[in-house]
């Protein structure tokens, strides 16, 4: 059985520079910086997306997938890509979407990529991963488990990608393989441990708790590229023009430039307000966010919204969730 207990959604960061990408005037100094950000962004998610399929060659055992998990190590969080966890062994899963050469230095524990004749240095992914073997360690002990063995691996996902190091470092090719090559490892790890660790009562706790405990990385995507609320277009953006600002009449979204018409088109505007302005909003913060002067209005599309409130009259405040 392996069962994914933590599904892998699009990350609320890539979600948020989404918005802000037409959030901001085209022409807006910081709009490239940020195309490049998501651009990268976009290329790691499609690394890690990139597992699903050797994973699914896994033998039929035990197995609990979590991904993008985030936990508590004191008074710091550490993420994994993707965890695997069975009565065994916890399996943590780096992805590395890199073309051209790889290079890991051991000596001065970098990751050098040649492309097209130019080499790039990066943080070492081991040390990467070793780091969070210890993380999670420290985590199962803080919550009272029998001791695991944790294991890692970095994959990359790119099968053309050339894989080098020095030669006195000939053990590399137990921590860094190609993906197409997954299914065979955990199995050669799973037949290399005999004895289970943890029994099904454990198995089925950790699995419960590392659930509960998991908490989403959320950040100010304005304060991150030192931007306001004034940067930003405000209104409600026609889907269709992609940029033409809507104009309500009668209780209707209308578009003067191609004809379109929505009864619910503020709810993309509330959905952008939450990923880069907050998750509560007022009925003034409403009607600034949609461009609209009546205080009626913006009453009645808050209550038609069902959303959870608190306080009376001007001081009632409303909490939006938009959670993909």
């Amino acid at each position: 059985m392996k069962l994914i207990v933590k599904k892998r959604k699009v990350p609320l960061d890539i979600r948020k520079l989404r918005t802000l990408t037409y959030r901001l005037p085209p022409n807006h100094p910081k709009v490239p910086l940020i195309m490049n950000d998501l651009k990268k962004r976009h290329a790691g998610y499609k690394a890690e997306c990139s597992l699903d399929f050797p994973l699914t060659f896994l033998e039929p055992k035990s197995y609990f997938i979590f991904h993008d998990l985030r936990l508590q190590d004191q008074s710091r969080f550490f993420q994994l890509d993707t965890l695997l966890i069975s009565k065994k062994f916890a399996l943590i899963i780096e992805v590395k979407n890199m073309a051209g050469s790889l290079y890991f230095d051991p000596h001065f524990n970098q990751l050098i990529r040649t492309i097209e004749g130019k080499e790039t240095a990066f943080p070492d992914p081991i040390m990467q991963v070793s780091r969070q073997e210890s993380q999670l360690t420290n985590w199962f002990l803080k919550n009272s488990f029998p001791s695991l063995p944790i294991l890692s691996l970095i994959v990359i996902s790119n099968p053309q990608t050339i894989i080098r190091t020095a030669p006195e470092n000939h053990k590399l090719h137990y921590k860094v393989i190609h993906r197409d090559a997954l299914p065979a490892k955990i199995n050669q790890m799973e037949h290399s441990i005999t004895e289970p660790s943890f029994s099904e009562k454990h198995l089925k706790k950790a699995v419960r708790v590392m659930n509960k405990h998991h908490i989403d990385a959320d950040f100010s995507t304005l304060e991150r590229y030192n931007l306001t609320e004034k940067d930003l277009i405000q209104g409600v953006i026609c889907e269709n023009c992609k940029g033409n600002q809507l104009f309500r009449r009668h209780g209707t979204w209308l578009c003067n430039q191609c004809q379109q018409s929505s009864k619910t088109a503020h709810i993309h505007a509330l959905r952008d307000y939450f990923y880069l302005i907050g998750s509560t909003i007022t009925n003034r913060q409403l009607r600034d966010c949609l461009s609209i002067s009546s205080s009626s209005s913006a009453t009645r599309i808050l209550q038609s919204l069902n959303l959870t409130s608190s306080g009376v009259n001007k001081g009632r405040v409303y909490r939006l969730n938009f959670d993909e």
